[in-house]
């Protein structure tokens, strides 16, 4: 009787585990296509914006904020340009360069300077998901980690960004940032 009741309560912790770690399961962009505002890419990113952010370890300690100045343009090809300037607290400068086209299926591929290979952008409704693969400096050379990127526009002018940032599956840091655009007037 006892080796049943041993069996049967690995069981229920196995059904707890798995359902545990389907809770965790990262939600489907397509979830969002309901929401408003909607976010129209050409639209949000198209002239002067700011973005305010912090750095995160894996422990959730802050160990870093920064400012980005962006300048994003869309050519008559309809291939837009965001130029990002980031000013972190130490000092430090930084420049990231992405490229983003337009696929038939309406999403777009986004490729920067120190992202290894383009990624896909999924929208909907005020939804952007991305992941990507980003090259840091960490302790004097190169890492690349694995960056799952969500964005929701809020209003009109205003994106709220969180990214999680994970290498060999652990997560080793996470990013959160608002980007405003600029109203000249």
């Amino acid at each position: 009787m006892q080796i049943a009741s041993s069996v049967y309560q690995r069981y229920l912790l196995l059904l707890g585990l798995l359902a545990g770690l389907a809770g965790c399961s990262s939600a489907d962009v397509a979830s969002y296509a309901a929401n408003q505002p909607k976010l129209v890419i050409e639209d949000f990113f198209s002239g002067k914006l700011t973005a305010h952010g912090i750095v995160k370890n894996r422990s959730g300690e802050l160990i870093r904020y920064f400012n980005v100045e962006i300048d994003a343009s869309w050519d008559e090809q309809g291939v837009g340009t965001l130029d990002e300037h980031f000013v972190f607290d130490d000092g430090e400068k930084q420049q990231r360069i992405w490229t983003l086209v337009r696929q038939t299926d309406g999403s777009f591929l986004a490729s920067a300077n120190d992202v290894s290979q383009a990624a896909t952008m999924r929208l909907a409704g005020n939804a952007l998901f991305m992941d990507y693969v980003l090259t840091l400096d960490y302790k004097g050379s190169q890492m690349d980690v694995v960056v799952e990127d969500k964005m929701y526009l809020v209003n009109p002018a205003t994106i709220v960004n969180e990214s999680v940032m994970k290498k060999f599956g652990f997560k080793v840091g996470s990013v959160s940032l608002v980007i405003q655009k600029q109203v000249l007037g």
